[in-house]
């Protein structure tokens, strides 16, 4: 496994680079198929104090992605809480029909490259990516395991291409795009 740390907005030191070495590195035992984990440590500006340690993970392997971020008021925490996010999202994905999974993986990839993109008031880059067909509950499922709030997918049952989102009660919503 390819680990690579990155801070942002903070000076890394040796030390907290040894810890995400210790901790990150020691979750491709339980999916040694990782070909690579980015992390980046950073300090932001936030009202709350216990938000201002954020650790990000991304994790490939064999085209899927894996992501999570915590925040911490400590960096070490926020860490080990990440670790912690991950190794249940590993379980997860380890858990899942290998015929679902091939049919989401290639989707995930793109959507993914595309969702770690900072987002602007303006647009400054268009991304193309192959969109994979898969059912409803697919899509609801490669949302989940990337932990993101939205996924775009095409539905063979409606014949077109549909967002799936997370709504704020807990549910999820469904967009149907039809020409006007």
């Amino acid at each position: 496994m390819h680990l690579i740390i990155k801070g942002k907005n903070m000076e890394l030191s040796e030390s907290l680079k040894d810890y995400v070495e210790r901790k990150i590195g020691k979750l491709d035992r339980y999916l040694p198929s990782i070909d690579e984990t980015r992390v980046e440590l950073s300090t932001q500006k936030a009202k709350s104090s216990q938000d201002r340690q954020v650790v990000q993970v991304t994790m490939r392997s064999n085209n899927t992605i894996l992501r999570a971020e915590e925040r911490n008021a400590d960096m070490f925490a926020a860490i080990d809480a990440v670790r912690d996010k991950l190794q249940r999202q590993i379980k997860r994905f380890k858990e899942k029909p290998v015929r679902v999974r091939a049919r989401a993986q290639a989707a995930a990839a793109a959507q993914a490259a595309a969702l770690e993109e900072e987002t602007s008031p303006h647009i400054v880059r268009t991304k193309r990516f192959a969109v994979t067909a898969m059912t409803e509950e697919e899509a609801i499922e490669q949302m989940e395991l990337l932990g993101h709030d939205f996924f775009i997918f095409f539905n063979p049952g409606a014949d077109s291409i549909n967002v799936l989102y997370r709504r704020r009660d807990g549910n999820y919503g469904l967009l149907q795009p039809e020409l006007a």
